[in-house]
């Protein structure tokens, strides 16, 4: 069997007395879409932190294309190849989608002694990796206030292959989109995860996860309760796990009904 891009084992994060993981242990490889499951609060946001260089973690391991790693900040996991697409997407409204693509890796051209932006050069590349994606622009100056929240979401996941990602966190991409949004962003999903580049795709919403996933892994108060392929596991025992199983049996005959 092929070795995982990443490989997290037995991370605990402890923040003074509170801990926020407790032996969580992932494998994210390449091609494939590891979906990360679990309620509000538990702990997925710290786990992403800490796979992103966030966080450092208190005790466990982090093996990075097969090398043991130590990230000390964000910088040091894009560097490595880890880009992570936040659901509360880091652009600027009014600026157009060729510049929001290239914030942060400008290319340059020089006329004379002067440097510019070279804005034919962004532009080119902008549409051709938005084309990739299957989403249509109107133009590359268009602006990205201007375009759907499923469209922005490409254009974050686009910049982030575009510039190199060999692991891409995705946290929580679909939970703000309409139903053709979403339909948008998860076709997005399986392209990247074809291109051979390994996804996290971090969701409470376990229809998004079944529909691209290949290995789930779920959370509850910072530990595991187990990691599956697809065809291991079907929806309703994937949605049980995730519910708390005899919580939500409980919650369903107090509701004469099905949850």
């Amino acid at each position: 069997m092929a070795e995982p891009i990443i490989r997290m084992t037995n991370i605990e994060k402890h923040f003074g007395s509170v801990i926020a993981l407790a032996g969580v242990s992932v494998d994210v490889f390449a091609g494939e879409c590891h979906c990360l499951l679990g309620d509000n609060g538990a702990g997925k946001s710290t786990f992403i932190k800490t796979m992103s260089g966030v966080h450092q973690p208190t005790k466990g391991e982090i093996y990075f294309e097969g090398e043991p790693m130590n990230f000390g900040d964000p910088r040091d996991a894009i560097s490595a190849g880890i880009a992570t697409v936040h659901q509360h997407l880091a652009m600027i409204p009014l600026m157009s989608v060729s510049r929001n693509f290239f914030m942060g890796n400008e290319p340059e051209k020089k006329v004379g002694p002067f440097k510019f932006f070279d804005h034919e050069y962004a532009n080119t590349v902008t549409m051709d990796a938005m084309k990739k994606m299957g989403i249509n622009l109107r133009g590359p100056d268009q602006a990205v206030g201007t375009l759907s929240g499923g469209e922005r979401q490409t254009v974050a996941i686009s910049r982030a292959v575009h510039f190199g990602a060999k692991v891409l966190i995705l946290d929580e991409p679909t939970s703000a989109l309409g139903v053709r949004q979403t339909s948008n962003v998860l076709a997005t999903i399986d392209k990247v995860r074809k291109q051979g580049i390994g996804v996290v795709f971090i969701t409470h919403n376990v229809r998004h996860a079944m529909a691209v996933g290949d290995r789930f892994t779920v959370l509850n108060r910072g530990k595991t309760l187990g990691t599956a392929l697809k065809g291991e596991i079907q929806h309703e025992e994937l949605q049980d796990l995730m519910a708390g199983g005899q919580e939500l049996a409980t919650l369903e005959g107090s509701l004469g009904g099905t949850v």
